[in-house]
This record gives C-alpha cells, sequence and structure tokens, in this order.
C-alpha cells in the first residue's frame, strides 16, 4: 500500500498502499518548541523507564513512565539515553516531539506492546516528530499486537476508510538511525517516515503473516537520504514502499517476503505529489513474494509527476510473483475510477543481473500507457524462468521503449 501525500502535511497514510492500499489520515502537529524537563529524574542522563514508574509483565500500562523518560531526555543537554530493559511493557500512544536540547538514543532491550484499546489513538502508536540526532536500538521488540484488531480494517473495500495506527513513525527527523530492532504486527503501517533527511535503517526485522492487512514494512514520502540495508521484512503488504517526493534512496541487502516486494507507488493518488528520482536497489532477494521489484501508479492519476533514475542491480528472485513489473495502471481492488491515460512518467529505469524463479509464467510485465509510454528502460542480463509447469517464462511489454541485452530471449520484449 502506501500512501501519503505531501500537500496534506502528512497524511501520513499513506500513499498508496491500500490495496496495499494504503490510504491516509492526517496526524496532528506539535509545537516545535524544546520539551521541558532537564533530566532531573534520570541517572547521569540514563533515564531507566524502570525507575521511572514502568512495569514489566505486559498487563500493567506504562505509557505515562515512557513519555516522562523521552521528557526528560529530550529536555537535558549533551548525550540522553532511554533504557528499556527486558520484559514486556505495556504501553498506549506516545509522542515524542522536539527539537531536543541534546541527541537522545532509546535503547531498546525489552519488548514494549501496544495497547489493542483504539480509543486510546488518534493516530499512531509512537510518534517522533522534529528531532536530530536520534538513535534507536537494540535487540527489543515494537510490538503492534495487530491480530486483535486487523478484523476492523477496512481500507480494501473503500478509500474513505479509516486508517489503524501505524507503529513507529519518524516526522521531520533528521540525521538518524534505527537499528537492530524488530517490529512485529503493526496494526497498520510497521514503520513511516514523513519528510525526513538521512535516515539509516540497518540491521531490523520487520514481521507480520502474509494476509495481515496493509501491514508495510517500511514506508517513505517526501523524503531524501534514506538507506536501508542487511533488513528482513516479511509482511501482509509492500515489504518497502517509497512514496512521492522521494529522493537519494538505497536499498542493500534486503529480504523480502513475504509481502507485496519493493515498491515504488503508488503514484498518483493525491493532488500535488512530487517527483521520485535516485532510487537504487541492489543485492536483494525476493521470497515467494506477490511482486518484485515494482513501480506503480493510479490509472486515474491526481498528479502530473516523474519517476526516474530508478536502478535495480543483483536481485534473486525466489518464486516471486511478477518479478518485474511496471503498473501505469494500478487500480487496487476495483475501487479507483479507470480512466484512462495516467498522469505519471517513468523514465529511465535499469534492471541488471536479475536472477532466479518466477511462481508466474510472466516474468517481467512492462504495462505503460499510450498516451506517456515508459523510456529509457534498459534490462541487462535479465534471466528469470517460470518454475512451474506447461507454461513457459514469458514477458509483455505495452508501451515500453528500451533495451535489452544478455537476457533471457523470452524476456527480451523491448
Amino acid at each position: 500500500m502506501a500512501f501519503p501525500n505531501s500537500t496534506m502535511l502528512r497524511a501520513l497514510f499513506l500513499l498508496v498502499l491500500v490495496c496495499a492500499a494504503h490510504a491516509g489520515g492526517k496526524a496532528k502537529e506539535s509545537s516545535s518548541a524544546p520539551a521541558e524537563g532537564g533530566g532531573g529524574s534520570c541517572d547521569g542522563g540514563t533515564c531507566d523507564i524502570t525507575k521511572m514508574g514502568a512495569t514489566a509483565g505486559g498487563k500493567t500500562d506504562s505509557t505515562k513512565a515512557v513519555q516522562e523518560a523521552w521528557t526528560s531526555a529530550c529536555g537535558g543537554t549533551g548525550k540522553q539515553k532511554i533504557m528499556i530493559p527486558k520484559g514486556d511493557f505495556l504501553v498506549g500512544p506516545l509522542n515524542f516531539t522536539g527539537p531536543c536540547k541534546g541527541d537522545v538514543t532509546i535503547q531498546l532491550d525489552g519488548n514494549l506492546l501496544a495497547s489493542t484499546d483504539l480509543s486510546q489513538y488518534k493516530a499512531n502508536w509512537i510518534e517522533i516528530m522534529r528531532v536530530e540526532n536520534l538513535v534507536i536500538t537494540g535487540k527489543g521488540t515494537l510490538d503492534g499486537q495487530g491480530p486483535a484488531v486487523w478484523s476492523k480494517n477496512s481500507c480494501a473495500k473503500k478509500y474513505d476508510c479509516k486508517i489503524l495506527p501505524n507503529s513507529l513513525v519518524l516526522d521531520f527527523v533528521n540525521n538518524s538511525e534505527v537499528s537492530g530492532i524488530t517490529l512485529l504486527n503493526s496494526k497498520f503501517f510497521h514503520m513511516n517516515v514523513f519528510q525526513c533527511k538521512d535516515i539509516v535503517i540497518k540491521d531490523v526485522t520487520v514481521t507480520a503473516p502474509g494476509d495481515s492487512p496493509n501491514t508495510d514494512g517500511i514506508h517513505m514520502g517526501d523524503s531524501s537520504g534514506v538507506s536501508i540495508t542487511n533488513t528482513v521484512i516479511g509482511v501482509g503488504d509492500d515489504c518497502i514502499s517509497i512514496g512521492p517526493g522521494t529522493t537519494k534512496v538505497n536499498i542493500t541487502g534486503v529480504t523480502c517476503g513475504p509481502g507485496h516486494g519493493i515498491s515504488i507507488g503508488s503514484l498518483g493518488r493525491y493532488k500535488d505529489e512530487k517527483d521520485v528520482t535516485d532510487i537504487t536497489v541492489k543485492d536483494c532477494t525476493l521470497k515467494k513474494s506477490t511482486n518484485g521489484v515494482r513501480i506503480k501508479a493510479y490509472e486515474d492519476a491526481k498528479s502530473v509527476l516523474t519517476a526516474s533514475k530508478i536502478h535495480y542491480e543483483n536481485i534473486k528472485m525466489e518464486d516471486a510473483a511478477n518479478p518485474i513489473i511496471i503498473d501505469m495502471k494500478y487500480c487496487p481492488n476495483k475501487i479507483c475510477t479507470a480512466t484512462g491515460g495516467s498522469k505519471v512518467t517513468v523514465k529511465d529505469v535499469s534492471f541488471k543481473n536479475i536472477t532466479g524463479t518466477s511462481s508466474t509464467p510472466e516474468a517481467v510485465s512492462l504495462l505503460c500507457t499510450d498516451k506517456i509510454p515508459c523510456s529509457g528502460v534498459t534490462m541487462d542480463n535479465v534471466n528469470i524462468e517460470y518454475s512451474g509447469k506447461n507454461n513457459k517464462t514469458m514477458a509483455v511489454c505495452k508501451n515500453a521503449k528500451g533495451s535489452a541485452t544478455g537476457c533471457l530471449k523470452e524476456l527480451a520484449c523491448l
């Protein structure tokens, strides 16, 4: 899915994806004033949530203690640390707003369990806004406890669905890192990155059942300089979705599956969306995902925008469906209006060393529109074979212009 919209200042929800599908919802803005507090409740710049009243066991509400730890750490100067020790801690919505006076590290060694009472949430579960130099690290888990509420997701049936809480949301966060942690069973997106710059996501695990609705792994929109490395994602929607207004993204060493693949888009869902450019996806594996590497735009696009300078290299498919797909007539669950020519331009897209097996005969699908053909598409050493019986590997290219070299002959349709 995936859907945030740049004009709605954080309609984080988001871009697309419903239907992946991901529909949008506004989250409230917060003041940009520094958080008050000064580390008075913390020991030498370290705020241990258990010393501030948090109780392990997963039954007692520890929201107040965790929120107070943030207030104290964000209000302290120099290096500040929030310690979440081993154990299960039940928490409701958390709002971590800056700017902070110093640099904050959240050391997640235990597990935070999200409340399943939806009446507590105005928007997301853990929302971090206007913070610089943040580090979230550790071997612990952010457990969204999604199975308790997934039945309340109606986004597959209507555009104006109520968006369930995303687990970890970074808004206007710069020069920051998320590493080592696990995100489990989010109610909606596991991680959403909106209007951020220079974000590193590494050695992270994202896990939810393949049939869980709109549980995108990592979604980003209106952001630049995002790096995702050595991360394992298995979810019920896009493993990674790259929304409008996103530039300079590097995705390396990611394993995806189950899930809907590594996607750019959906594009064109809202008015005034911005271009997507400079996207590199390398050394990744897609295992039994319902798509491989994908670019998708709505047929009834509301915006005029361009997706360009996109490079896929050294990608291994292991029984992925639709391993390579450009879909300019994306219409999830038939809830959009198919009116013809998209307003989205796709150009300068390269596929190099894409190998492995496809669970569907159609290993390559370049489905562009006659009004705005895809251009500058190159395929170099694309060798994907259908793993089933009776049907042969094939490719479909419509309104796509470019060249193919060193490819399996059945796939060289450019």
